[in-house]
């Protein structure tokens, strides 16, 4: 009889654990057929001192490939929440990136998200690897999501701008967390204002370096990178009711420094975004401005390296037809080098590029989709920016211009 109470007791106990406790497995499959094509064009010709000069013409570089997170990223997830009473509750997310095209990575490597909370009427503590407040902006107001060939011109020229490219890279195929801070951040602790705000939303995010350091100064190894890069802060605020979404966001991520030279070099980036469902339609637009700069303790007689500066918009819209979605988009982005003026030399055109992209989606479920997006980027001055896939052609004197894709796939969400 003793025994038979200790068991009921015990289920009832691990009853109300289950009642306060939830544990949730999800995760996105998304698998499609992509090709990638990079075009780049001999843009010499004759000259005085060489009329001879014979044009080379054009050279392309294209792939095709089984590939993943066409539409969405592919992921495998395991997130959970505890009810701490008084309105507190703690929670965690482990989200890991998967290849299901060739299954190289997966729960090895929780590079997408991996964070623990606390929360309540004040709004949540978030600590671990998260999005920046910055790239929320790209990918919400992105009628693809940067997700695709479709991803807009400001997420893709933005994820190059501000690399820095140590530690070393990650073993294998898996994700690399400490080339960038421009996606996601690692080592940061996040706050997150309340949902309950009339519409009104905000977070704010500072990453630690990690680095040592050493007291005096001078006992500092003469190592680049070594004190302050990889250190992120930022935050974001913004408004949605109704159909009206809008957001600010501004982060600095510092990615290279050199105690001995003095010298502490930042990406700075400032960008704005918003949406409008009109119910026929939804309008996308985002506004982006990054700088790359170098700070100097003592500044060099001749100035220093000029700010590199990136700018950028988007237009965008969806349209629901039946039970599918018309997603469509415009983008463009100018590279400003400041580049100082020589005499009798004329400046060089700074790099800029375009693109256009339109796909269709049709949802056979909730769960599950099928979708075909193509787009197409064409470059100026130099500028290099792709699609996916290949790489251009750049030596024996060719200069990149344009590059295409496709995706053609299907998604499965659980």
């Amino acid at each position: 009889m003793k025994k038979s109470l200790v068991a009921l007791a015990a289920l009832a106990v691990a009853g109300v654990a289950s009642a306060q406790s939830s544990v949730t497995l999800f995760g996105v499959v998304d698998a499609s057929i992509s090709g990638y094509s990079s075009t780049s064009r001999d843009l010499n010709g004759a000259t005085f001192l060489n009329p001879f000069y014979l044009n080379k013409g054009s050279v392309k570089a294209s792939r095709r490939e089984l590939a993943n997170s066409g539409y969405n990223s592919s992921r495998l997830g395991f997130r959970g929440t505890e009810d701490l009473g008084g309105g507190l509750a703690a929670s965690f997310w482990l989200e890991a990136p998967i290849k299901n095209d060739d299954g190289s990575e997966g729960v090895a490597t929780f590079a997408r998200r991996s964070t623990v909370s606390l929360s309540g009427g004040f709004g949540e503590i978030r600590l671990g690897r998260d999005y920046t407040p910055t790239f929320w902006n790209d990918t919400v107001f992105d009628p693809f999501g940067t997700n695709g060939v479709g991803t807009n011109l400001i997420s893709t020229a933005n994820g190059g701008f501000g690399g820095f490219g140590s530690p070393a890279a990650s073993v294998g195929s898996f994700t690399n967390v400490g080339t960038s801070n421009y996606v996601r951040a690692s080592n940061t602790i996040g706050y997150f204002l309340p949902p309950n705000l009339g519409g009104f939303y905000g977070q704010v995010q500072y990453g630690f370096a990690e680095k040592t350091k050493y007291s005096p100064g001078l006992a500092t190894p003469d190592v680049a990178n070594s004190q302050r890069q990889g250190r992120y802060v930022g935050g974001r605020f913004g408004y949605a009711n109704g159909p009206l979404d809008v957001a600010l966001a501004y982060g600095s991520s510092t990615v290279g420094d050199q105690f001995y030279v003095g010298t502490t070099t930042k990406v700075n980036t400032l960008n704005l975004g918003a949406s409008y469902d009109f119910g026929p339609v939804k309008l996308f637009g985002e506004l982006s401005r990054a700088k790359n700069k170098i700070d100097y303790e003592v500044t060099p007689f001749a100035g220093g390296r000029p700010d590199i500066d990136l700018t950028g918009y988007l237009l965008g819209v969806t349209v629901p037809v039946g039970a599918g979605l018309i997603r469509a988009s415009y983008s463009s982005v100018k590279y400003d080098l400041n580049q100082p003026d020589v005499l009798f030399q004329p400046r060089v055109a700074d790099p800029k590029a375009n693109k256009l992209a339109i796909g269709y989606v049709h949802n056979l479920s909730k769960r599950t989709a099928l979708y075909a997006t193509v787009a197409r980027v064409s470059n100026k001055n130099g500028a290099a920016l792709t699609v996916g896939g290949p790489a251009f052609v750049t030596t024996g004197g060719f200069t990149p211009k344009t590059s295409t894709g496709y995706d053609f796939g299907i998604r499965h969400a659980f």
